[in-house]
């Protein structure tokens, strides 16, 4: 007999969550498949098959609370070919007691037959009704069609009550769900939060990813996007005002001599935050092909804890989503969180004529018990020139 078991867990996380069951009793499992899935505060983890066999036994449903090393399903240790076998045998065993059973019935409904002359033949009394020529029924109407429907879809994900002709639906929020919910609300109340604004006109960066971008590719096998520009401007911003790279720590502020960029990324779990580590030290490919390598795992649930642990600032756009102007919440312990939008055209006026440029506004939320509004303001002003001239970036002025 294998025992599948929650697998060690860090240090914060005392429990998880049995989210699915990928494999039901009966199942034959080959080595190294997923089995089960589990929910932890920041990550959901694959759990694994250590060796081949049948799953007998789940001991944990999904939905139940787990600890660590808890037995979460029992597997029987065979091959599949056994597997196979004992299936057959069983298939075999089945239709042998079948056909025992059915065998003397058959065997009585033929002789009787044999024994009774044609014309001696029981004769069936044919009756017929008249079948009226128009039937009633009740047709419910549009609404009440639609209302079946919506309560169908939505009795697949949770408890579907209705009141009068309106249903609602109560589904228990997961536990990445309500750690993203006490995280952020515990920001906002053990914070100061302050959001200052600005705006930064892209044409610079668009017309360099315009005349790079195939040479970009060829080279390091990676789009040039935005993200690499707004993470260097911010490494380079990060380092001429230490406050916004610092947190509070009781009635310490630890500041730190390194720039650990959190890159906030949406999933269908919820809002994962990876951290870009060194990212004072990377290369834009490098920051390129980090963030579509967390993209595509964030999606997968493959990220890693400690790649969403630490973090010294964060940066979230939310313009992929289409969003012009925002407020971010900072991301604790962290001090400042940079918020990026959609890129619009808009008319400004350059040297004194009103021109069109694409234009994104951008948003720095910071805590105001550590950064000083002037250093806020200097600080996103900083961002916004090294976007508007990237040679700022190669020349670190």
């Amino acid at each position: 007999m294998i025992e599948v078991k929650v697998p060690v867990l860090p240090e914060s996380i005392s429990e998880a969550t049995v989210a699915v069951w990928h494999k039901k009793p009966g199942d034959f499992i080959e080595l190294d498949d997923v089995i089960v899935e589990i929910e932890t505060d920041k990550v959901v983890l694959e759990i694994p098959a250590e060796d081949s066999g049948v799953l007998t036994e789940i001991k944990a449903k999904e939905g139940e609370t787990v600890g660590e090393q808890q037995v979460l399903g029992i597997m029987e240790k065979k091959s599949q070919d056994n597997s196979k076998e004992t299936s057959i045998a069983e298939s075999d065993s089945t239709k042998k007691e079948e056909f025992s059973r059915e065998a003397p019935e058959e065997i009585i409904q033929e002789a009787a037959a044999e024994e009774t002359p044609e014309e001696e033949a029981p004769v069936k009394e044919v009756v017929t009704e008249k079948v009226p020529e128009e039937t009633t029924q009740e047709v419910p109407d549009e609404a009440t069609q639609e209302d079946q429907q919506n309560s169908s879809k939505l009795s697949d994900k949770g408890d579907v009550s209705t009141k009068g002709n309106r249903l609602e639906e109560r589904v228990p929020m997961n536990r990445i769900r309500k750690t993203i919910a006490k995280r952020l609300h515990s920001a906002t109340q053990n914070t100061a939060m302050l959001t200052t604004f600005n705006e930064v006109d892209m044409s610079a960066i668009l017309s360099m990813r315009l005349s790079y971008k195939e040479a970009f590719e060829k080279k390091y096998s990676v789009k040039l996007g935005f993200m690499s520009f707004f993470v260097k401007a911010a490494v380079e911003s990060l380092k001429k005002f230490p406050a916004v790279n610092a947190y509070i720590d009781g009635d310490d502020i630890v500041y730190h001599a390194y720039c650990d960029v959190s890159v906030a990324i949406s999933s269908d779990r919820g809002l994962v935050v990876p951290v870009l580590r060194d990212a004072h030290k990377m290369a834009m490919h490098d920051i390129e092909k980090a963030i579509i390598d967390f993209s595509v795992r964030a999606q997968d649930g493959t990220l890693g804890i400690d790649e969403m642990s630490g973090g010294t600032f964060t940066i979230s756009n939310g313009g992929v989503f289409g969003s012009l102007l925002s407020t971010p919440i900072l991301n604790s312990p962290q001090s400042a969180i940079l918020g990026m939008h959609k890129t619009e055209e808009r008319p400004i006026v350059v040297d004194g004529e009103i021109v069109i440029r694409p234009m994104m506004y951008l948003a720095l939320s910071y805590d105001h018990q550590i950064i000083d509004g002037k250093e806020a303001v200097q600080f996103l002003i900083s961002i916004k020139d090294a976007l508007e001239d990237p040679t700022r970036l190669l020349l670190k002025v």
